[in-house]
């Protein structure tokens, strides 16, 4: 016999103690019932709320997955063109690390998502810290500021003016935009939007991975009816 989850609406096996779905207790037993009985030992583990995350237990493998990701997904990463990859298979990883040996085996996909929300945070600010160093080292230390400062002016001076020109816009405005963008300013106000945007879309791509393993662990740990 199968009754509803109060929760989800979803069905769930008279013998299952939380829903299959999204994991709220369905049960409670009362030794009073049977005189003289105990409860079964599986209905005295406690069970938690699966749309609740144990920010303890979940920050352990978000600080060991999202700084090694976020490093790698650095502008000046040699492999940062895969960081959204690693992002969210990070955030997926976070997700099925924290699961391992809790009751119920898996989490609702907005639980899911805020673990990946935390990771996210973590390797981006890890991938806009390790981008500005290495600008920093690249220009000050290693004594590359000549090279940096010539292919951005060929990048601006060549492929953007072209793109405005084609677009239809007037010779004056190119001339201060592009007057702007080879300022130290617009160097800096560029590469700055640049590192914003990269944590943007860094976080987005966490969020989904973290509820994307919590789709995928619901799924291989549902108990069969």
């Amino acid at each position: 016999m199968e009754i509803t989850c109060t929760r989800c609406h979803q069905a769930v096996a008279d013998e299952n103690c939380y829903c299959p779905t999204c994991g709220l207790p369905q049960l409670q037993y009362s030794a009073e019932n049977v005189p003289g009985q105990a409860p079964p030992e599986r209905w005295l583990e406690p069970v938690q709320d699966a749309s609740v995350v144990d920010w303890k237990r979940a920050m352990r493998p978000a600080l060991a997955l999202a700084i090694p990701a976020g490093a790698l997904c650095s502008l000046f990463s040699p492999v940062s063109i895969f960081g959204l990859l690693w992002m969210t298979i990070a955030a997926a990883w976070v997700v099925a690390l924290y699961l391992r040996n809790q009751r119920p085996a898996w989490i609702t996909i907005g639980a899911g998502a805020r673990i990946g929300l935390v990771t996210g945070l973590l390797g981006a600010w890890t991938a806009a810290a390790a981008s500005g160093i290495s600008l920093f080292v690249m220009r000050f230390f290693m004594h590359q500021g000549k090279s940096l400062d010539e292919t951005w002016t060929t990048i601006i001076s060549d492929q953007v003016a072209r793109q405005w020109t084609s677009a239809g816009v007037d010779a004056q405005t190119i001339s201060l935009y592009k007057g702007w963008l080879l300022s130290p300013e617009g160097r800096a106000g560029s590469m700055l939007s640049a590192i914003c945007f990269l944590v943007a879309v860094l976080i987005f791509f966490a969020i989904g991975g973290g509820a994307l393993g919590a789709r995928l662990q619901a799924r291989a740990r549902r108990p069969q009816p």
